[in-house]
């Protein structure tokens, strides 16, 4: 079983350096740390009396990590869920906020538990993770994946400067669809001609 520190680093390395991507609404970013994170946590690097973009470029791999474990992990009680869940919900949490958790929320309740869609990790969505967990003990981390991928399609379906996030230029399987398919067991990865047909909608 991986450390959270090693779920940490993978992420990190995930993300990559600095990026201010125009199309991005996270803004100016560095190894997955948005600037609105730091604005919200008060990081100012530079110690310059403002958070601007190059404190984000200030920011070190090491306190990228420690941010996503202490701010992430631990605050928003990510480490409360399942362990077969930590890993995918953590990564996806830093990649797109608490629609990680109304992604999970969704989940759960179409496998019937009675619960709100808030973007919280509370004691009952806590409760209702665990107990599906339970139940489809081969197949929940699977579940949560997929809900992920899908989630990343339908959001480039609705935006299309999303779609250079999901498709690649030459027409392959993009960073979004990739990082969500690491968390999902091979037999269920789209094979290149059903992605292919899958957003072929795009043009």
């Amino acid at each position: 079983m991986k450390s959270v520190q090693d779920i940490a680093e993978e992420i990190v390395a995930r993300e990559g350096g600095y990026v201010n991507d125009p199309d991005d609404p996270g803004g100016a970013t560095n190894y997955g740390v948005t600037i609105h994170t730091m604005q919200r946590l008060g990081l100012d690097l530079d110690r310059d009396g403002d958070i601007d973009a190059r404190d984000v470029q200030a920011l070190s791999r090491g306190q990228a990590v420690e941010v996503f474990i202490q701010h992430y992990f631990q605050q928003l009680r990510v480490n409360a869920l399942p362990k077969v869940l930590q890993a995918s919900v953590f990564d996806m949490y830093v990649n797109a906020g608490a629609n990680a958790v109304k992604i999970l929320q969704r989940l759960l309740r179409q496998m019937g538990h009675e619960i709100s869609i808030d973007g919280v990790i509370g004691p009952i969505t806590v409760q209702a993770a665990k107990a599906a967990a339970r139940e489809a003990p081969n197949h929940f981390a699977d579940a949560y994946g997929i809900a992920r991928r899908n989630y990343y399609f339908r959001l480039a379906d609705r935006r299309a400067k999303s779609r250079k996030f999901a498709r690649t230029r030459k027409g392959g399987k993009g960073g979004w669809i990739r990082r969500a398919e690491e968390f999902i067991s091979p037999e269920y990865h789209l094979s290149d001609q059903e992605f292919r047909e899958r957003v072929a909608r795009w043009g």
